[in-house]
């Protein structure tokens, strides 16, 4: 698909600068261009010379551990919901006494894994409250 035509001529890249650098001064631009929201190092250099703003990018790595974990928790409670339902469904439409007094126990079973699981998850949102 091709990208849509400007209106104002003004704005269009039309003129071409050859420019040599060294290899280090390279690295330098190539690093913040991986680091910004900035697609090419020629739109680096352009933003530079015309001394727009250039948006640096961080990322936080000493929180990878804690969030992937929390996510973990997100599926394993998202999964034990999803059995209550199923396990909520076979009960209502039952009608034997014994199989219904089965499938609450069983229920009953997944609510205490739910609580352990939001156990662990309240320490870790404690913990990461620490930190912040």
């Amino acid at each position: 698909m091709a990208r849509k035509k400007t209106a104002r001529k003004e704005e269009l890249l039309s003129r071409s600068i050859a420019l040599r650098i060294t290899q280090q001064e390279y690295r330098r631009l190539e690093c913040i261009r991986r680091k910004s929201d900035c697609h090419s190092i020629g739109e680096v250099i352009r933003r530079i010379l015309s001394g727009r703003k250039i948006r640096l990018f961080h990322q936080d790595t000493s929180l990878d551990g804690p969030m992937e974990e929390l996510a973990g928790i997100r599926q394993e409670l998202r999964a034990i919901g999803i059995n209550i339902n199923q396990i909520t469904r076979h009960f209502h439409g039952s009608s034997r006494e014994s199989k219904r007094i089965y499938l609450a126990s069983q229920a009953l079973e997944q609510y205490s894994k739910t609580e352990a699981k939001i156990n662990l998850l309240l320490s870790l949102i404690s913990q990461l409250a620490k930190k912040w």
